[in-house]
């Protein structure tokens, strides 16, 4: 619903501007699920770490840091958020270890 009335809300004129309104808000869309899929996949390493298995939170986190790369290169998130992410969360298993 929110997507058509932001359509009907810009009262494009030319062609082009009407495709790019279009466009505008299938990227969006698509967008949001892949800012969507980033922090499901941080938080599914967060929830392993928090059980405290070691050996789960390390395959969670070696199944999940391709996705954070991958969101990453599209230009979601920017390169070094998903770094910092991935870092934060390679030292909090690394702690866990310990």
């Amino acid at each position: 619903m929110a997507t058509k009335a932001a359509a009907k809300k810009k009262s494009v004129r030319t062609p082009s501007g009407r495709k790019r309104a279009r466009q505008s808000i299938k990227a969006n869309a698509a967008n949001t699920a892949l800012r969507s899929r980033f922090r499901t996949a941080v938080k599914s390493v967060r929830k392993a770490i928090a059980a405290g298995d070691h050996a789960k939170a390390m395959e969670v986190f070696k199944a999940n840091a391709p996705v954070l790369d991958s969101i990453a290169d599209k230009n979601i998130f920017h390169k070094n958020t998903a770094a910092r992410h991935k870092s934060r969360l390679n030292a909090a298993i690394k702690a866990l270890a310990a």
